[in-house]
């Protein structure tokens, strides 16, 4: 089995090279000067040893083991506990927390290097520290000074983790017929009853205590997804003076036998009048809830990618030494029995793919979290627009980028042949693991439809409008480097592309009330290559102007990676866009019992 190498080069390249985060992080009076490029670099440096040095020799065992359960108690899977108190030591548990309760107040920029760090090196325990920064985003977005002051310390520092209690058996996607109630008591608490499943790391002992943010509705509130409201119930109570007390009335009922990320205890949590406070305001929980979504769905992107990262990485190394057949051209290994695979135009084409894929999404999901860091530490009209960008790019963060990491992987594991189908070499597990990120945080059909009809068709693509005009002007500047008509030409046409594209939909709505829907998968993945071809363009003019610092094989490297993105994997977009013309029509003329 391959070890985890952290892609610090191409982390740099991206982070500082192609997005300047040095300026970024300068111009942002919200960030303080609380990070610069040395401080980045140290704590990309120290993560990066964590992740391949603690995380990734674990990993295995992980999936082996698994957590285990046993009367309502969960146990993390072996080595879990010291890897996580490895991480809180290190500081990276509090590293994007609020600075005046602990946190570190570092940007999303450099935040989701370090997810993808982790989540490569070990997918199962990166969804605590992740599900802890989700819980206190929304704490600390919505909560009251007195429990933020109580409970946010403690989990910044991972004394403390953190859960998001959403899912019950009946209601997934449609939160508002959720069953789980709150009765308000004499004292301002409420006692909380219900089941909630899926929930990810909400039991385990890597923490004395696990801070659950669970969804809930009111006696009295009003019917549907306004009716819900968010509370704050701990694991244990925490006394005035902030030590433990007795146990919550809660507890694990079980953990999900799943196909992957068998190492993260997913847990049926309930509630027998459970003490809790409320979070926000009465009946505004998905308000509060989507303050972390935009966070977390960007989070559960990076997951897709970094176990594409980790696939390409490990299918490259074994296409360079697994000698089968000669080359086409003739033998390039005339001493050996035969020559490397990589030397084959098929090997060639799934690493390649995986490396468009790959390093186009990790300058996307920079791309995103810049859009998160302005809307949270930028002023004035800069602040207002990056909030829109973040409205526009979230479906496409999660489920571009997982839908890609999914495709990647399983390149990676068709490299590898037969060996890529046995426990020996990894790839199975890297294959099981990222299936989930599909599915969880929001189905990718269902993000896939929240952008085509809430956040393009709803608004008469506003926000979609603003991206267009900005990758235009990029292109108009970008046209006077040389050697950029070869990608600035493709990027033009497939923004023309979505242009039309995106009228044909809304104009289509008016006789079609399927438009919507029937288009909503195709014009997501249409929307992501354009958006990965603007990316791969970036990174080009970065290269062709100079401003690449990381040596000429690497420069080389990138031109030849960016080639093959807008020759062959760009050119799907024009499939994609004529399916979407075809209508709804052979989609839904067929009865439900003729399918």
């Amino acid at each position: 089995m391959a070890e985890y190498k952290a892609p610090l080069r191409d982390m740099r390249f991206v982070l500082n090279e192609v997005f300047e985060a040095d300026k970024l992080w300068s111009s942002l009076a919200g960030l303080e000067g609380a990070v610069d490029v040395e401080t980045a670099e140290a704590i990309l440096e120290e993560c990066g040893k964590i992740a391949s040095q603690v995380l990734a020799p674990i990993n295995r065992e992980g999936d082996e083991v698994g957590s285990t359960w046993k009367d309502g108690e969960v146990t993390a899977a072996p080595g879990f506990k010291d890897a996580y108190q490895t991480y809180c030591d290190a500081g990276l548990n509090g590293l994007g927390g609020n600075p005046d309760f602990g946190g570190m107040g570092m940007p999303k920029t450099l935040v989701g290097q370090v997810e993808e760090m982790i989540q490569g090196a070990n997918m199962s325990f990166g969804l605590a520290p992740m599900l802890t920064a989700g819980a206190c985003l929304s704490l600390n977005a919505h909560g009251s000074d007195e429990l933020k002051e109580k409970y946010l310390p403690n989990m910044y520092s991972g004394q403390w983790a953190g859960a998001m209690d959403l899912t019950e058996p009946h209601a997934g996607t449609d939160l508002g017929i959720i069953r789980t109630k709150a009765e308000p008591q004499a004292d301002g608490s409420y006692n909380i009853t219900g089941t909630k499943i899926f929930i990810t790391w909400g039991e385990h002992d890597m923490a004395e205590n696990i801070i659950h943010l669970v969804l809930a509705k009111l006696p009295d509130a009003p019917a549907g997804p306004k009716g819900i409201s968010l509370f704050l119930v701990p694991k244990f109570m925490v006394n005035e003076d902030g030590s433990l007390g007795e146990r919550n009335a809660m507890g694990c009922g079980s953990i999900e036998h799943k196909m992957g990320i068998k190492g993260s205890a997913t847990c049926v949590m309930n509630f027998d009048g459970a003490k809790g406070w409320l979070v926000g305001e009465e009946n505004k929980g998905l308000a509060c809830m989507f303050t972390m979504m935009n966070y977390e769905r960007l989070s559960v992107g990076i997951q897709g990618l970094s176990a594409a990262q980790t696939a390409y990485q490990w299918s490259c190394e074994y296409a360079r030494e697994r000698l089968q057949s000669r080359a086409p051209k003739g033998p390039t290994n005339p001493n050996g029995a035969a020559d490397p695979i990589i030397v084959h135009p098929d090997v060639r084409r799934m690493l390649l793919t995986q490396k468009a894929l790959v390093e186009a999404g990790r300058a996307f999901a920079v791309y995103v979290g810049k859009q998160l860091d302005l809307s949270k530490f930028g002023e004035g009209d800069d602040k207002a627009r990056a909030a829109g960008m973040v409205e526009l790019l979230t479906p496409i963060a999660k489920a571009f980028l997982t839908d890609k990491g999914f495709e990647g992987t399983v390149l990676g594991q068709q490299c590898y042949g037969g060996h890529g189908y046995v426990r020996e070499w990894g790839m199975e597990q890297l294959v099981r693991d990222v299936r989930i990120a599909q599915i969880y945080e929001g189905t990718n059909g269902i993000q896939a439809m929240d952008l085509m009809g809430r956040k393009v068709a709803a608004n008469g693509a506003k926000n979609l409008n603003v991206l267009l005009d900005e990758i235009r002007a990029f292109c108009a500047d970008a046209a006077s480097v040389a050697g950029m008509d070869e990608f600035l030409a493709p990027l033009n046409d497939a923004v023309d592309n979505l242009e039309s594209l995106t009228r044909f939909v809304m104009e289509s709505v008016a006789n079609d009330p399927n438009a919507i829907g029937a288009a909503a998968n195709d014009y997501l993945h249409v929307m992501g290559f354009t958006l990965y071809s603007y990316m791969w363009a970036m990174q080009c003019r970065t290269v062709l102007s100079g401003e690449s610092q990381q040596g000429e094989d690497f420069n080389k490297a990138k031109l030849q990676t960016a080639r093959f993105f807008v020759q062959r994997l760009l050119p799907q977009t024009q499939a994609l866009s004529s399916a979407i013309r075809s209508g709804s029509d052979a989609m839904m003329a067929p009865a439900a019992n003729e399918i």
